[in-house]
C-alpha cells in the first residue's frame, strides 16, 4: 500500500473507506463555499522567487556527476519527501536532479518559471501560465517528484492524441529515474488498461479515467449496479478486481476546459436496453412539435424550452387519434418537450454530425467528437428519428458521478491552464483549488488590432475570406477560428469559391488534427478550424513567417466564455515571437441574439454605425454579454453539483449495493 504521508503533509484530509486510497466524500456547507469563492479574490502574498534560485545554484555542481549518481541522489531526495513532504528545500534538489535529467534526455532545460509551475502544482493549486510557455513540461518536475516518492500520478488531458504524444515525449526522462510510464487509449482491453494504470506515471485522457472510475465502482460493489452488468459492457473480458490502484495525485492539463466546461453534465455508465416505443411514435412526436408556435404553445428562453398550458392542450388534441403510449397526458408532454428540443435547440454540424450513419455528439467547448456519448431520456433517438437515422436503444443509468465529485476525491489535485483567472472564484468554491498566476518567460509580442463588426453574418464571413486571402498574400500564416462545423465548412466553401487555398480542421478531420496544425504555420497557408485546435497543440512557425510579422489569428465569432476565444487568440505570439489577433464577428452571431436580442432587431433596422465604429463601447458590450453568460452557465454547473448530491442522499436512503 502507498504511504500517503508525502501527499498528506501539512493537509488534514479525510480517507474514504474504500479499496483504493482516495479522499472521502466531504458535505460542503453553502456559507463555506462562498467564503471559499470570496477568498480566491484575495491577491497571493507569497512570490516563491527565492525558490528558482536555490534550484539554479545547484546547476553547476550537477552537470559534472554521471547518471547513476544523479538517480542515487534523486532516491535519497524521495526517501526524505516521504516523511517530510515537498518542502521546498528538499524540492530545489529534486527539481535540480530532473532538470538536469531533462536536458540529458530530451534536449530542453526547465526555465525558471516552469520550476515555480511545479512547485505550485504540489501545493494542490492551479497554475495558470501564457500559452506556447511549456505548462507539458513544468508539469513533468511535479510528476517525476511525487512518483518518486510513491505515488501513482495521473496526467489528465483532454484527449486520446495528446495522451499518447505526452507520454512518448516525455518517456525518457521518467524512465531515466526508473518510473514507468503508461497511456490509456479508448479502445484498449480491460486487461491492458490494469496493466497501464499500474505504472508509476499514467496520461490518460478524463473520460477515460472516469468512465474506468466508475468501472471500478461498479465492480467493488460501491454502487446498487450488478458486477455481471459491467462484464457484459467490457464484452466478455475477464474483469479484475480494480483498474485504478488509488487516487493519489491528478495533474489536469487544460484545467478549465476538464474541471469547468465539462462539468455541466454527470459522467454515466449505462446499458442499451431495447427501445420499446419505435421510430413511428418519435417521427409523430417531431410531426406535432412542427405544428407548435413559439410563445403561444412552447417558451424558449436561452437553452431551456418548455410548453405552455396552450400548447399541452394543442399536443392532446394533435395525439388525440394516437394509441398507446400518447394516452397518457405525461407520456405526451415528455415526448413534445423533446421533439421541441431536438428541432430546436440541437442543430446538425453545431451539437451533432452524422458519421457512418450514426448521430455523434459534438463537444461545442472543443469542436471534437465525443465517441460512445449519447443524450438521455429519449433525447438521442428522438434526434435520430429527426435525421432518419436508424434508432438505438434506450439508456439505463447503472453508475454516475460528475467531475466535481471525481476530482475532489484525489488526495493531491492540480492543474494547468492558460486561462483561470476568470473562474478562479468558481475553482475555489467548488474543488477548494487556488489559482496561481506564472509570468511569461517572455515578454508577449501579441497585437490585438480593432474588431470588426457587421450587421450581416453574410458580410461578416466575406470580410473574413478577403481578410485571411490579404495577409496569406503577406507570406504570413492565417488561423481562422469557427464555432461550429457548420461554420467552418461554409467559410471553407467561400474560400474555394474565391479560388484562396485553404485547409480545414473541424469534427470530421479530427484524426488529421496534429498533421494540419503542424502545417500552419508555414507561409501563405490559410487554415478555417473549429475550436479543437485551440487547445493542447503547437503550431511552429516557418523562420519566413516569424519575420514577416508571425501568425495572424482571426476570431470569427464570440463564444460564451472570454476564455475560450483568449485560448484562440493565444495560439499566436508564443514565447516570444510576434503575431497579431483580431475580432470579425457579426450581430446575427448566437451570443447576441440570445442575450440582447433587442440589440440585434435594432441593428438589423438601423445599423447602428456609430456604435459600431466605436471599438471601446464594442468591446464593452460583447464583455457585458459574455458575462451574462458564464453566469448562466456557472448557474448550470452549480445545479449539477446540487443535483448529484441528492442523488447520492437517495443512494445513502435506499443503501447500496452490497456483495
Amino acid at each position: 500500500m502507498f504511504d500517503a504521508r508525502a501527499l498528506l503533509v501539512g493537509r488534514e484530509i479525510e480517507l474514504a473507506d474504500s479499496a483504493c486510497l482516495e479522499r472521502a466524500d466531504q458535505p460542503v456547507h453553502a456559507v463555506e463555499e462562498y467564503l471559499r469563492g470570496w477568498a480566491a479574490r484575495l491577491p497571493e502574498l507569497h512570490h516563491p522567487r527565492r525558490f528558482a534560485q536555490e534550484v539554479n545554484a545547484q546547476e553547476t555542481s550537477l552537470r559534472a556527476l554521471g547518471d547513476a549518481e544523479i538517480r542515487r541522489r534523486m532516491r535519497e531526495v524521495a526517501a526524505r519527501m516521504r516523511r517530510q513532504g515537498f518542502q521546498d528545500a528538499l524540492l530545489a534538489q529534486a527539481f535540480a536532479l530532473a532538470r538536469e535529467a531533462a536536458g540529458r534526455t530530451l534536449g530542453m532545460r526547465h526555465y525558471d518559471v516552469q520550476l515555480l509551475a511545479g512547485r505550485a502544482l504540489l501545493r494542490g493549486r492551479i497554475v495558470e501560465m501564457a500559452t506556447g510557455e511549456g505548462k507539458t513540461l513544468a508539469a513533468t518536475l511535479a510528476a517525476c517528484a511525487a512518483a518518486m516518492t510513491g505515488a501513482s500520478v495521473h496526467v489528465v488531458t483532454v484527449n486520446d492524441y495528446l495522451a499518447g504524444r505526452d507520454a512518448a515525449n516525455n518517456a525518457p526522462l521518467y524512465t531515466f529515474f526508473g518510473l514507468r510510464v503508461g497511456v490509456i487509449q479508448q479502445e484498449m482491453p480491460i486487461g491492458e488498461r490494469c496493466r497501464q494504470y499500474a505504472c508509476d506515471v499514467v496520461h490518460v485522457a478524463n473520460k477515460e479515467l472516469t468512465f474506468d472510475y466508475l468501472k471500478d465502482q461498479i465492480a467493488l460493489g460501491d454502487t446498487f449496479a450488478a458486477q455481471g452488468k459491467l462484464r457484459r459492457l467490457a464484452d466478455g473480458q475477464g474483469m479484475p478486481a480494480a483498474l485504478l490502484p488509488g487516487l493519489h495525485m491528478a495533474i489536469v492539463d487544460e484545467a478549465d476546459s476538464v474541471l469547468i466546461d465539462e462539468a455541466r453534465t454527470p459522467l454515466i455508465i449505462s446499458e442499451t436496453l431495447p427501445d420499446e416505443l419505435g421510430a413511428e411514435v418519435y417521427q409523430q412526436a417531431l410531426g406535432i412539435a412542427k405544428t407548435l408556435e413559439a410563445e403561444r404553445h412552447y417558451r424558449l428562453r436561452h437553452r431551456d424550452l418548455w410548453l405552455t398550458p396552450d400548447g399541452e392542450a394543442e399536443v392532446a388534441r394533435a395525439a388525440a387519434g394516437f394509441a398507446g403510449v400518447w394516452k397518457s397526458p405525461l407520456w405526451r408532454k415528455e415526448l413534445a418537450s423533446q421533439a421541441l428540443s431536438a428541432l430546436h435547440l440541437f442543430h446538425i454540424d453545431q451539437h451533432y454530425i452524422l458519421a457512418e450513419g450514426k448521430v455523434q455528439i459534438v463537444d461545442e467547448s472543443t469542436g471534437r467528437v465525443m465517441p460512445d456519448r449519447s443524450w438521455e431520456r429519449g433525447l438521442h433517438q428522438m434526434i435520430e428519428a429527426k435525421e432518419q437515422c436508424e434508432i438505438t436503444g434506450q439508456r439505463r443509468t447503472l453508475s454516475q458521478i460528475t467531475y466535481q465529485r471525481f476530482f475532489r476525491r484525489y488526495l493531491l489535485l492540480a492543474g494547468m491552464t492558460g486561462t483561470a483567472r476568470e473562474v478562479a472564484t468558481e475553482l475555489k468554491r467548488v474543488y477548494d483549488l487556488c489559482v496561481t498566476r506564472i509570468p511569461p518567460h517572455k515578454p508577449s509580442r501579441r497585437q490585438r488590432l480593432p474588431d470588426r463588426v457587421f450587421c450581416t453574418s453574410a458580410a461578416r464571413w466575406q470580410a473574413v475570406a478577403e481578410r485571411a486571402r490579404e495577409i496569406a498574400g503577406e507570406g504570413r500564416a492565417v488561423l481562422v477560428g469557427t464555432r461550429s462545423v457548420a461554420a467552418s465548412e461554409h467559410l471553407g466553401r467561400l474560400l474555394a469559391g474565391q479560388g484562396i487555398p485553404h485547409t480545414l480542421l473541424n469534427a470530421r478531420q479530427d484524426k488529421e488534427e496534429a498533421a494540419a496544425v503542424a502545417r500552419a504555420g508555414q507561409p501563405g497557408r490559410i487554415t478555417v478550424a473549429t475550436n479543437m485546435a485551440g487547445r493542447g497543440t503547437d503550431i511552429r512557425l516557418a523562420p519566413e513567417v516569424e519575420e514577416k510579422g508571425g501568425l495572424h489569428v482571426i476570431l470569427t465569432e464570440f463564444h460564451e466564455s472570454a476564455r475560450i476565444d483568449r485560448q484562440l487568440f493565444g495560439r499566436t505570439a508564443r514565447q516570444g515571437s510576434p503575431g497579431t489577433v483580431e475580432a470579425i464577428v457579426s450581430l446575427e452571431d448566437a451570443l447576441f441574439q440570445r442575450f440582447i436580442p433587442w440589440f440585434h432587431k435594432t441593428g438589423k433596422v438601423a445599423c447602428l454605425r456609430s456604435f459600431l465604429d466605436h471599438g471601446l463601447l464594442f468591446r464593452a458590450l460583447t464583455a457585458f454579454v459574455q458575462a451574462r453568460a458564464e453566469a448562466h452557465d456557472r448557474r448550470i454547473r452549480l445545479d449539477t453539483v446540487r443535483r448529484d448530491r441528492k442523488w447520492l442522499q437517495a443512494l445513502g436512503f435506499v443503501g447500496r449495493h452490497q456483495k
